[in-house]
């Protein structure tokens, strides 16, 4: 319970933070209790309200309720709060025992203090918008955190003024006008009774003082006044039409005003002012009425959402939904408030926002409206419950919260359910349908505005899943790579989905789901969930799109987890896993987009499969048609570099090999056959297997190409033209090489001789694969130590950049700048050249074949 003291001060009393001339000082300390921050919410409402500042009680009260739940949650202790009363306004301080405990200091680059999407600082932030002044002050025992509201600017002496009006116009009263004026103690017996009451209700003071209001009272007097002469006096103000039963017998209609106030000792007591019902005007409120532009009288026309919401309202639906469960919480004087929201068939209710309940109350969480275990049976109807004790599920979002009583009312929109509003109190038997009606009244006042923010929120929502899921399939289309396409789905999912995924491929029916990948947002407790899902059971695999919870994972990791199956062409590949944390739920929606997503997903991961197993044999059969590795020639350097055109190729149109013929005699060859791929590289194993063959049945080089055309021409359709520099290698005994060649349509072989002097080393004649018959004839040459002879294909020589072209005189001059290289360094300082010539990849195949015969003290 709170401690309280409240004192009248001299008009010259100085408060010790700033000048202010106090005329009155009201002070409480809370403990550090949930219920305390609604304490401390009456506290300082009956305060303002018995000293006449009603116009600033809602703001101050708000306010009061931020700084005292950030001390008694927050900071954990008492909270002591201090009312100072000044002619033009208040202060209210409101400190805690925690002074280490200071603001949060704003650096640069950082959020500031005061920021909306943080859990704490929304009081500051408050206390910067309402309030006229406010500041933190530091003592070594306590953190003193106060604001000062200024009274409404009015003409001097004013509380309201009414327009000029004629004076047949004005209310009629008695000559003797009369205001019975009563006391009431808080036993609600009548404490004090003015002379004018002895007269309007014929009983003298000492019959009256002493008895209670309600032995009196004829109540209600007005037909639909709903609150009892009990609850009335327990209200900080109060005011209407009820009776008092004279001393004839006869019941005196009246209208009143209750006014609650606290003594120089913090006692509290009533103030009542009575005059006949017939001259209400003498008491009662007058409305405030609007003046147009061209000073007439407009009758009010308050909007009944801003008086509830009050303005400007907040402009996104979480700060509305927030706004209107601290609104209702503030409405009835409760321990907590929530608010839900329909799904589109009304089969469900969403959490959407709540204020005084524990954080562990799942945010977007979902209960049944109509069927089924923890159920909203009322949800449809206003609802009040006495006892949630006594009747457990009732309510299912209070369940372990300490609330005892609750209300809650449906928000609906032409008819339909579009949610739930609620309060609770954590004593039993709090509310009455008194209360149910005044809570139905701000729902019906806010149901609108709620489901038009609901439609718009789920419109971006909506356009913000197509923008999501249209990148995701770009990205998903840009791989065909089993590993990053498993990365991506994970990247795609955490945070933007869910705070951790796993995924898990399966790579026939008959097998157990694998663990492929795991990602959290926090990468330092990645390997840590790794580790607990390895120890877990893998999920049941299952062919039925939808997300389905997985306990097991629940159990070992915490928080709410989902499985979602990974279909593709008819087939499980692989299982989706996603999970929050204890305090989170996953939305609807959520659900709906991560199931898009999946299918897209499976779709690119079984193309990454299909790509890599393709990719796989591809790479096996064109392994097969390279040359096993190329033997050493006796007195010879030879090099071979060969590049194939196009991603996972490892063999195009373009071949080389070198292979011994019989002792002393090699074979070579390089040559291009038209095109690229595996119909190319068909024609290349012909080609090569065909060359070994012949040339090993003793055939001589002319021979060996003519029956290779024929071999070639006799695919038919499938044949393709082949452009091939064969040749047989005999070394000589001197040093040098005898070389016989034929070019059969193929780049010229080009020597490089010590002195730097390039010249070709061959004829030109016809390619093979085009007309049945040729006449080939084979060259000698002789190669003497230090020359190069240098073959390559045209992949070489047609390297372009733009209108450019390296060509044969482009070669030449590179080949020219090799002299005295190895042949190794000459075909590498080749291909370096082909490489720079362009910025593009290049886009045909390439083969680089060169000999050197070394000078005899190299080979020494």
């Amino acid at each position: 319970m709170p401690t309280a003291k409240v004192s009248n001060l001299a008009p010259d009393v100085q408060p010790r933070r700033r000048r202010l001339v106090i005329t009155a000082r009201a002070a409480a300390t809370f403990d550090p209790l949930g219920r305390s921050v609604a304490a401390a919410r009456a506290f300082v409402r009956d305060t303002l309200q018995g000293w006449g500042f009603a116009d600033i009680v809602d703001d101050a009260v708000v306010l009061t309720s931020e700084l005292v739940t950030n001390a008694v949650v927050h900071a954990g202790t008492r909270a002591e709060v201090l009312c100072l009363r000044a002619e033009d306004g208040i202060r209210v301080e409101v400190a805690d025992r925690y002074p280490e405990r200071e603001l949060p200091l704003q650096h640069p680059g950082e959020r500031p203090y005061a920021d909306p999407d943080r859990e704490n600082g929304r009081g500051l932030m408050l206390c910067a918008a309402l309030a006229t002044r406010w500041g933190v002050e530091y003592t070594a025992t306590h953190k003193h955190v106060w604001f000062r509201l200024d009274l409404p600017d009015r003409p001097v002496g004013t509380r309201s003024a009414g327009p000029l009006v004629p004076d047949r116009l004005l209310p009629l009263a008695e000559s003797r006008v009369r205001v019975a004026v009563l006391q009431v103690d808080a036993s609600d017996a009548v404490s004090a009774w003015n002379d004018d009451a002895e007269h309007i209700f014929g009983y003298p003071a000492e019959k009256a003082v002493g008895r209670p209001l309600a032995e009196l009272a004829a109540w209600p007097q007005t037909p639909g006044t709903g609150t009892g002469i009990a609850e009335a006096l327990r209200l900080s103000r109060w005011e209407g039409s009820y009776g008092i039963r004279g001393a004839d017998g006869r019941v005196i209609p009246v209208y009143a005003s209750h006014l609650r106030v606290r003594d120089a000792h913090g006692e509290p007591s009533i103030v009542c002012l009575l005059v006949h019902d017939d001259e209400r005007a003498l008491l009662q409120t007058p409305v405030r009425v609007p003046v147009s532009d061209s000073g007439q009288l407009t009758e009010p026309r308050p909007d009944p959402f801003e008086v509830f919401i009050g303005s400007p309202a907040p402009d996104d639906l979480d700060g509305l939904l927030q706004r209107t469960v601290e609104r209702a919480r503030d409405l009835l004087d409760a321990d907590s408030a929530f608010l839900l929201l329909a799904t589109d068939d009304e089969t469900e209710l969403e959490v959407r926002a709540t204020t005084g309940l524990p954080s562990t109350r799942q945010r977007f969480a979902r209960v049944p409206v109509e069927a089924g275990t923890n159920r909203y049976g009322s949800a449809r109807m206003p609802a009040v419950h006495d006892d949630l004790s006594a009747v457990p599920g009732a309510v299912p979002l209070l369940e372990a919260t300490g609330m005892r009583s609750a209300v809650t009312v449906p928000l609906k929109v032409e008819g339909r359910l579009t949610g739930s509003l609620g309060v609770a109190a954590e004593v039993a038997g709090r509310y009455s349908n008194e209360e149910a009606l005044r809570l139905q009244f701000a729902a019906d006042r806010i149901a609108l505005a709620v489901e038009s923010a609901r439609l718009g929120e789920l419109e971006r929502l909506r356009r913000g899943s197509l923008s999501f899921l249209v990148e995701a399939s770009d990205l998903l289309a840009g791989t065909l790579d089993r590993d990053q396409t498993l990365a991506l789905m994970a990247q795609m999912t955490v945070p933007t989905l869910a705070t951790w995924c796993a995924v898990y491929t399966i790579a026939d029916p008959a097998s157990d789901p694998f663990l492929s990948f795991v990602l959290h947002e926090d990468e330092e407790r990645i390997d840590g969930l790794k580790a607990l899902l390895s120890r877990v059971s893998p999920p049941e695999s299952v062919r039925e799109a939808g997300a389905r919870p997985w306990p097991e994972a629940a159990l070992a990791v915490g928080g709410e987890t989902v499985v979602l199956p990974l279909l593709a062409r008819n087939r499980v590949i692989g299982l989706l896993t996603l999970g929050k944390p204890s305090e989170e739920h996953f939305r609807q929606e959520i659900l709906e987009l991560a199931e898009d997503l999946s299918r897209r997903a499976a779709l690119a991961l079984d193309n990454a499969r299909l790509y890599s197993e393709r990719t796989a044999i591809s790479r096996s059969l064109q392994r097969s048609l390279l040359p096993p590795g190329s033997p050493a020639v006796p007195g010879m350097e030879v090099e071979v570099i060969y590049r194939a055109a196009g991603e996972g190729n490892e063999v195009g149109g373009d071949f080389y090999d070198v292979f011994p013929i019989r002792e002393g005699v090699y074979g070579f060859a390089i040559g291009d056959v038209c095109g690229t791929g595996p119909e190319a590289a068909a024609v290349t194993g012909l080609a090569r297997h065909a060359l070994r063959l012949l040339a090993r049945e003793g055939l001589g080089g002319p021979a060996v190409l003519e029956r290779l055309n024929a071999a070639i021409l006799d695919e038919g359709a499938r044949s393709r033209f082949l452009t091939l520099l064969y040749g047989e290698l005999h070394p000589q005994p001197d040093g040098s090489a005898l070389m016989k060649v034929v070019c059969a349509g193929h780049p010229l072989p080009l020597r490089l001789r010590p002195n730097g002097e390039v010249v070709p080393a061959a004829d030109p004649q016809p390619l093979l694969g085009v007309i049945d018959d040729l006449d080939l004839y084979e060259q000698n040459v002789t190669l003497d130590p230090g020359d190069v002879l240098l073959c390559v294909t045209d992949g070489v020589t047609e390297r372009r950049e733009g209108a450019r072209m390296l060509g044969d005189d482009g070669l030449a001059e590179v080949l020219t700048t090799c002299t005295g290289l190895t042949a190794g360094a000459v075909a590498s300082r080749v291909l370096r050249a082909v490489e720079r010539f362009a910025a593009e990849p290049a886009s045909d195949d390439m083969a680089i074949l060169a000999f050197r015969v070394p000078h005899q003290r190299e080979g020494d």
